[in-house]
C-alpha cells in the first residue's frame, strides 16, 4: 500500500464472517487484530501523506465489554497514530438489524473530529441511514456489479432498481432516470435501446449502465453532504425513505422496522 501510494490506506485485520458461530474465534481475531494494527504503524513507511485506518473487528458483539468494545478501547488507546478509522466485518449477511446496532455503536465510540469508513457497504438506502448514525465514508461493488445485469439504480419506489432486461423496457423510450447527467442519460439512450443492446450482449450497454450507477452514486452522496452542510438531513432522509416505502396504503410498501429503529437511534422520526 505505501508502493501504490494511495491517501487512505488500511491495517491488515483479521476478518471472520458476521454469521459465523464460532465465539472462540471471534475473540481471536478482535486480539490479533489489535497485535496486527501495532505491526502496521510500525511498518508504515509514509505516515506523513498516507493515512493508515485501523479496522474496528468484534463480530456482533455489541454487548457492554463485547469484542466490539475491546477493540474500540484498544484504538483510543492508539488514537494518536489514527488518522481515522474504518468499521468492518459488516455486510456478509447478518440481519438489517443487528447490522445497524454495530455500526451505531461503532460511531457512537469513535471519535467525531475523525472520518468513519463503513467498509463494503453500498445499497443507497444503507448509505442514508449509516450516514444518519455517524458514518463518513463508503465503498461497495454493489453499483458496479449490479450495472453487470442490467439492473439501474433510479430514485423511487423500493428496492430503487430499475431491471432493464425486463419486458416493461422494451418499449419504454424514456431514458433511465430524467435529469440524470450520466453518459446514457444525457446521451439520450432510452431504456428500450438498453434493453436490445443488454438482450444482444452489446458490452457498451453494460458500460452505460455503469457509468449512470456511479453518476447516480455520486449525485446521491453529493445530496447528502449538501443536506448535512445545509443542517437538514434529517428532511432529506425522511424525504428519501417515504419516496421509497409509500405505505400498503397508498399501494407501496412499509418501512422495514429496522429503518425505523436505526434512524430512530440517529434522531430522525418518519412521523
Amino acid at each position: 500500500q505505501n508502493n501504490i501510494g494511495s491517501d487512505i490506506i488500511m491495517a491488515l485485520d483479521d476478518v471472520v464472517s458476521s454469521v459465523a458461530d464460532d465465539k472462540t474465534r471471534f475473540e481471536i481475531a478482535t486480539y490479533r487484530t489489535l497485535r496486527w494494527l501495532d505491526r502496521c504503524f510500525e511498518a508504515h513507511r509514509r505516515p506523513h501523506d498516507q493515512n493508515l485506518f485501523p479496522i474496528v473487528q468484534g463480530g456482533l458483539d455489541v454487548s457492554r465489554g463485547g469484542l466490539r468494545d475491546i477493540c474500540l478501547a484498544g484504538f483510543r488507546e492508539r488514537d494518536d497514530k489514527a488518522p481515522g478509522y474504518a468499521i468492518g466485518g459488516l455486510a456478509g449477511g447478518e440481519s438489517k438489524d443487528d447490522f445497524w446496532k454495530v455500526v451505531d455503536h461503532c460511531c457512537r465510540a469513535l471519535p467525531d473530529t475523525k472520518p468513519r469508513y463503513l467498509m463494503g457497504v453500498g445499497y443507497p438506502l444503507d448509505l442514508i441511514v449509516c450516514t444518519g448514525l455517524g458514518v463518513d465514508m463508503y465503498d461497495c461493488v454493489y453499483p458496479t456489479r449490479t450495472a453487470r445485469f442490467g439492473v439501474a439504480l433510479v430514485d423511487g419506489e423500493a428496492p430503487g432498481t430499475l431491471r432493464l432486461k425486463s419486458h416493461a423496457c422494451s418499449e419504454d423510450y424514456r431514458v433511465i432516470m430524467r435529469g440524470c447527467k450520466c453518459m446514457a442519460c444525457a446521451g439520450g439512450y432510452t431504456r428500450s435501446r438498453l434493453h436490445a443492446m443488454l438482450k444482444n450482449d452489446n458490452p457498451l450497454a453494460v458500460s452505460l449502465v455503469t457509468h449512470h450507477n456511479l453518476a447516480y452514486m455520486m449525485a446521491l452522496n453529493k445530496r447528502m453532504r449538501d443536506a448535512i452542510k445545509n443542517d437538514t438531513y434529517g428532511d432529506f432522509a425522511r424525504s428519501f425513505v417515504r419516496d421509497q416505502y409509500r405505505g400498503k396504503e397508498s399501494g407501496g410498501q412499509d418501512v422495514p422496522k429496522w429503518v425505523k429503529d436505526a434512524l430512530s437511534a440517529a434522531e430522525i422520526s418518519l412521523d
